[in-house]
């Protein structure tokens, strides 16, 4: 088996883990009953209702990372941000800046490919109000980790909100990766280079309705971030 074939094979190892991972009771508890009692609007479809793995190009340059999925979007449709008004929001900004095929995403066989980028979450399981607790997110983060080590040509992570960036520094500090001393702190377009082969942190609001209806993040802000993503990764 070649390199390239053992991880990808690696890869899917971990997305199975994952979506078998049953660790955190409440999340459980919380991610089958939305998925059984559903929402009006979608009362016809089946609920995925388990984690949720990360997906995009394996060779990408440039990881995006959420938070958590939605309740009735990636906890329904199975897939990171798809199904819900975040990810209309952030695939219409990956379309513009060439990371996507498509500008839409509304269900996991939707024909959305991801090129140069791959998109993953520090919690996987949808959180009741969309709150993990810390003992959540630490149980978590060694899936994240993981996935990674195997995304090998990863040179930049895009932090979808304040606890995404924390959640990064978690993450390369459980990696061995000295951090600086206090902690960088979050903001929209922050930018925190470590050492290598460390990839390059950037900060982006989250694309939240809560933030992009009320123009605290909007198209150009979003976009400005994944161009310099794209620079900083030499994705060209």
């Amino acid at each position: 088996m070649s390199a390239d074939a053992e991880r990808l094979a690696r890869l899917a190892q971990l997305e199975g883990e994952i979506v078998d991972c049953s660790k955190c009771p409440r999340l459980v508890a919380w991610r089958e009953l939305v998925a059984r009692e559903k929402r009006a609007a979608f009362a016809d479809q089946d609920y995925w209702g388990r984690p949720i793995p990360g997906f995009g190009d394996p060779d990408a340059g440039v990881l995006l990372l959420g938070l958590a999925p939605a309740a009735h979007g990636a906890n329904r449709t199975g897939r990171v941000f798809t199904g819900d008004r975040s990810g209309d929001f952030l695939f219409a900004a990956l379309h513009r800046t060439g990371f996507a095929n498509q500008p839409t995403s509304v269900h996991a066989g939707d024909g959305l490919a991801l090129r140069a980028a791959w998109i993953t979450a520090a919690v996987r399981c949808a959180p009741p109000a969309n709150k993990p607790t810390p003992v959540e997110r630490d149980t978590c983060l060694p899936y994240a980790l993981r996935e990674l080590e195997l995304l090998a040509n990863v040179r930049v992570v895009v932090c979808l909100g304040a606890f995404a960036w924390d959640a990064a520094l978690r993450l390369f500090a459980a990696g061995g990766v000295e951090l600086p001393r206090p902690r960088p702190r979050f903001g929209h377009g922050a930018e925190l280079a470590l050492e290598p082969p460390a990839p390059v942190l950037l900060g982006t609001f989250h694309p939240s309705q809560q933030n992009t209806f009320t123009g605290v993040l909007t198209e150009p802000m979003i976009d400005a971030v994944l161009e310099r993503a794209r620079q900083l990764s030499r994705c060209d």
